[in-house]
Parts: structure tokens; sequence; C-alpha cells
């Protein structure tokens, strides 16, 4: 039987050891989780295994014999493929479905000058039917959702017959139904001995999908585990070294006067009439699935989308924003679903990131303060809790959570009055979420107005007051929080009347 071993993996960036002698193994055919806090050191021993990461120590074996993986290539010669968490930065945007499906075999330098592009459609077409997927092989990526830009990416890894398929949080831009999809093709491959790595912070999927569970702690090996062996409490318990208690921390807050309201709002995205409303001190939920509009509407409050009709309201007054820095100036601020596409700017650091949508606040004349700069980024770090040795650091050497709470902690110090967070625990572990959860509570106690958006039914049970649900770009029903349910929320989320 097949086998793929990491023996003692070691890896360092600047101030941090990312991973400290790690063992991993994969044996031919199985579904394997590799589970862990943000900063475990998860996507840096996949990236690793993928020769993402060239100055690595340790061992790799395959089959018993040693191999080296210091460049993409070498891991593709061993059948080693990878589809990142983003998504968007593994595909081409401006190719087609059929040209980023078969990437590997465009660029090959045994290939023709001439290429055959019916011949490339046809086996494209050929492997999404294989893995049981619809989708029109000419359409550029750009135009596809994110569900459906996860397929083309494990329509490549088909198309490159990996044979270890690492998938980084695949679920995370999925529905319950294309989660459903995704785990059929997951088991439709195990069938055909390819090996599959799944990273989630959903253990619920996890346990519904995996055989053997590995848990890391800050870049540390905790155990490998089999699945049956196992609860969810037991994992989450190895991943934080400790129990995990109130997981949606939420004081009682006298809500105040109605701050916030859109009338018959209307825009890009199909958005159609929404009316909606936010109190002081509320946290007012966006519940629906991947689809429904939410991230749309979100976009459109922050005036990141094309307004048709409709106004919006802060405080009786009329603000409705054409460009996100008039909603800055107007007192909104937006935490954005895809923080890397467009919540962060991940080549710079922390410091310039959580600085950025204030900086005038540091700028005299044509100077900038520094000092101002860095005691306003340390306090920042401090309160949303960034695990970082400096706040000089490349915000593309954080893991997945802290990337997220620099994209939050940019927006606590600009002291707006209406928050809106589009999917902010998206690729965040346990322990993170909680930490998000307690930042929103904060908000809530200093009498901001919240607006959450998110397609996982508990947060919205556990942190909102009220809850409007979406469906098709509308809102199908207005709902009070502790009066409803996840069955209530389902229905109308797929439509119910």
């Amino acid at each position: 039987m097949s086998k793929l071993e990491m023996r003692n993996i070691s890896k360092e960036f600047p101030g941090v050891k990312a991973l400290k002698g790690v063992n991993f193994d994969i044996k031919e055919g199985e579904i394997h989780a590799l589970v862990g806090a943000n900063g475990a050191g998860k996507s840096t021993l996949m990236k690793v295994l993928r020769g993402v990461y060239s100055d690595y120590t340790g061992d790799i074996y395959l089959d018993s014999k040693k191999i080296e993986l210091r460049s993409p290539k070498d891991a593709s010669e061993n059948r080693i493929v990878i589809v990142f968490q983003e998504v968007d930065t593994a595909l081409i945007p401006y190719l087609s479905v059929a040209e980023n499906i078969m990437m590997s075999h465009i660029i090959d330098k045994k290939t023709k000058v001439f290429l055959d592009w019916k011949a490339i459609n046809k086996r494209a077409k050929e492997i999404l039917d294989t893995l049981k997927v619809n989708l029109d092989v000419t359409k550029r990526a750009s135009e596809l959702s994110l569900a459906e830009k996860q397929m083309v990416l494990i329509g490549r890894a088909f198309s490159e017959k990996a044979k270890y398929l690492i998938l980084d949080e695949p679920t995370a831009p999925l529905s319950t139904e294309e989660t459903k999809k995704l785990f059929e093709i997951v088991r439709r491959l195990q069938k055909q001995g390819v090996s599959v790595v799944f990273i989630s912070h959903r253990l619920d999927e996890v346990f519904e999908i995996c055989e053997t569970i590995t848990v890391l702690k800050d870049g540390e090996l905790v155990g490998t585990y089999e699945a049956k062996d196992m609860t969810i409490e037991s994992v989450v318990e190895k991943m934080l070294g400790r129990k995990l208690e109130n997981n949606y921390p939420k004081d009682h807050v006298e809500v105040g006067d109605k701050v916030f309201e859109t009338k018959d709002l209307s825009g890009s995205g199909g958005i159609k009439d929404i009316n909606i409303h936010a109190k002081r001190g509320e946290v007012v939920g966006l519940a629906g699935l991947v689809g429904a509009g939410k991230t749309e509407l979100c976009k459109l409050l922050f005036g990141a989308e094309e307004i048709y009709h409709g106004e919006i309201l802060l405080n009786d007054k009329d603000i409705t924003p054409k460009t996100p820095q008039k909603a800055l100036r107007a007192g909104l601020a937006f935490v954005p679903e895809e923080r890397r596409k467009e919540g962060i700017l991940v080549q710079e650091s922390i410091e310039t990131n959580i600085t950025l949508p204030t900086l005038p606040k540091y700028c005299k004349n044509s100077f900038m303060k520094r000092s101002d700069i860095k005691s306003k980024a340390k306090q920042a770090i401090e309160n949303v809790g960034v695990k970082t040795p400096s706040e000089k650091q490349v915000v593309a050497n954080l893991s997945g959570g802290n990337q997220q709470k620099v994209a939050i902690g940019k927006w606590i110090i600009s002291d707006a009055q209406i928050y809106i967070f589009d999917e902010p625990t998206k690729g965040v572990d346990v322990g993170s979420k909680a930490e998000i959860y307690q930042l929103i509570n904060n908000l809530m106690k200093e009498g901001k107005s919240v607006i959450y958006a998110t397609c996982e039914f508990p947060e919205i049970l556990g942190l909102t007051d009220r809850v409007y649900v979406m469906y098709n770009g509308q809102v199908s029903k207005e709902l009070i929080t502790s009066q409803t349910s996840e069955d209530e929320l389902l229905y109308y989320s797929t439509g119910g009347k």
C-alpha cells in the first residue's frame, strides 16, 4: 500500500517558528483531517508538501523512498496537488473554465505550438462530467461563483492525476447542498485510490467525511487519532489545550433607538427592494444560504456596488453612499467575506493595514506621524488579539485567523457607528471565532450597531437580536432571534412563504 510520510518537518519565518519537528503520514485512499487553531501550522505543513517552501528541514518519503519537494514542480511530479482556501488566487480570471482546468497541460513544454482548443474543451468537459459537475467550460473564471471556482480547481487536480489531494478549507464558500456534492466527489476520488488531506474548522464535517484526524497546536504535533475514537469536544480540547466554554458571549445591552435604515434599496447583484433597520446597541443578522444575496447587500450598503434606487439613512439623514470612501466618512465600516482579495493588503505590514482607513488622522500637512501610527497599530493588535512578533510583520505571513483579526482591527479603531460583517469567521478556528464574537459583543456594549451576515445559522442564533432572512436577493422574513430556530431559518432561506 502506498504511503506518504513527513518526518521531523520544521519551517521558520522571520521571528516565528511555524513548524517544529512535525510528523505526518498519509495512507493510500485515506481521507485524513488536519485540524488545529489558526496559526497551528496546518497550511504551512501542506505548503511544504506542495513544494511552496523550499527551505524546510526534515525528510519526506514516498513508498519508503526519500523525495525532495523543493518546488511545486517536484510536488506535481509526485502527484501531490493542493486546492488552496483562497480560490481566486489559484485561478486566472480572464481564462475559461477549460483553460483553468487544463492549465498544466497547456503550459507543458512538450505541448505543440498550436493548441487543439476543441480537444482541450472536450477533455475539460469529460473531467467535469466524471465529477458530476455541470459547468459551461467556455465560461470565464471571473464569472463563476466561489462554489463553482472550487469545483474548477478540483477538476484541475483531477486533470493532473493527483494521487495526494490537499483540500484547504474546501467547504468554506459552499452551501449545505454544495458541500454534500463535494463530499460525493471526494468519496469518488477515494475509491479511485486518491488520498485526501482535509483541512477544516468545521468539525462536524470532519467527522462526516474523515477516517483519521491529526491535530496540530502552535506548530507542533499533538497527535493522530482514529475519528471513530474521538468527539468534537475532545478534538477542540486538543486543539486549544483547554476546554472551550461560552461559545457566544453576549452581554445584555439596552437596545436604543433606530439609527440605520434602508428604504426600497435595489442595486447590482440582484438586490431588490430591501427594507431593513438597525438600532443602537443591536446586532442584526442577515441569514441565508450561499448565493442568497447577503454579500451583495453588504457591498451595496458600503457603496461598493451600484445602487439603482432607494435610500440608506443614518440618524434619519440620507447618506446613500456611491463609493466606499463616502460610506466610511458617513460612519460605516465593512469587513468583507474575501479578506485576502478585498479586506487586507497581504504584502503590506500589519501596521499599514490597520491604520490605512484612518490614515488622515496620523498626517500633518504632507508628513505622517510615524510614532502615532505605530502606537495605534500596537493598540489595535492588542485589542483584537493578533498573534505576531511585531506590528511590522507582513500580513501574508500570518495565519488565516490572524489575517481576519487585522481586517477587523482596522475598522475597530475607525470609530464607526455601523459595522457590517460579512462571514467574518469563515476559515477561522473555534478559538479565534470566540475572540471575534467577543469583539462584536464589545462593539454592542459601546452602543454601536452591527449587521452580521452569515450562512452559519448557529452564529445567527447565538449572536444576533433580530434577523432578516434573505432569499434570491430579497428579504423573505424578519424574525426575532430569541423566538426562532434553525429549522425556521432554513425554511425561509429556501424560499418558504
